[in-house]
């Protein structure tokens, strides 16, 4: 693999990485709802998703994802119920009683980082897209495990660093929303966002 290859590769990262999807639309909801700490082990989360998911897809898995509805489906749905059910949680939280107090019940940064992990990995348009996608950039005069492994690399380091500003812009925002007056608002907020990302994983198709 040449540099320019590389270059263009990590260029292409960089674009997709910035592009919110389901991932950063629940580290958002995570920082809004739980703080900076919870966020970025959101952010840790799937960025070892997406390396799985990597890994998959090259081993041939995204091309089994591809032909097959029923594995898909069970990909798809798994992922979106978790999150669709960790933002239900948290509104019900809200509902007794984050206005009195704001800190209670806040999703650890344990449950934020297998969330997330489990949207990098159970997000199965994503595996289809690696396998299409990542391939273009490996040489058939290279060695395919070396060349992929730099990809994975530099694939998830670089959405990982997007992710993080994400986390940190969001996270800063919630101090303000940490007033007494606004924090049961914040809390919904990060319920809301987090269904809106199993949503968005639940609407995924193959093609």
């Amino acid at each position: 693999m040449s540099f320019s290859v590389w270059l263009a590769f990590a260029a292409a990262s960089i674009v997709m990485g910035a592009i919110p999807g389901p991932g950063v639309t629940a580290i958002v909801g995570y920082a809004l709802g739980s703080g900076r700490r919870t966020a970025l082990a959101s952010v840790a989360g799937i960025a070892l998703g997406n390396a799985v998911a990597m890994i998959l897809s090259l081993a041939g898995v995204g091309a089994l994802l591809a032909t097959s509805a029923l594995a898909f489906a069970i990909l798809k749905w798994a992922g979106a119920l978790y999150l669709i059910g960790l933002g239900l949680y948290t509104l019900a939280k809200a509902g007794r009683g984050a206005a009195t107090a704001p800190q209670a019940d806040a999703i650890s940064p344990r449950a934020a980082f297998f969330g997330n992990l489990a949207v990098g990995v159970f997000h199965p348009k994503t595996i289809v897209f690696y396998v299409s996608f990542v391939p273009q950039f490996i040489s058939a005069d290279g060695s395919y495990a070396a060349q992929a492994s730099l990809l994975t690399a530099t694939f998830c380091g670089l959405v990982a660093a997007t992710d993080t500003a994400y986390a940190l812009a969001a996270s800063s925002a919630r101090s303000w929303l940490r007033r007494r007056e606004v924090a049961l608002w914040s809390k919904r907020a990060s319920g809301g966002v987090l269904i809106a990302a199993g949503l968005a994983t639940a609407a995924a198709r193959a093609k």
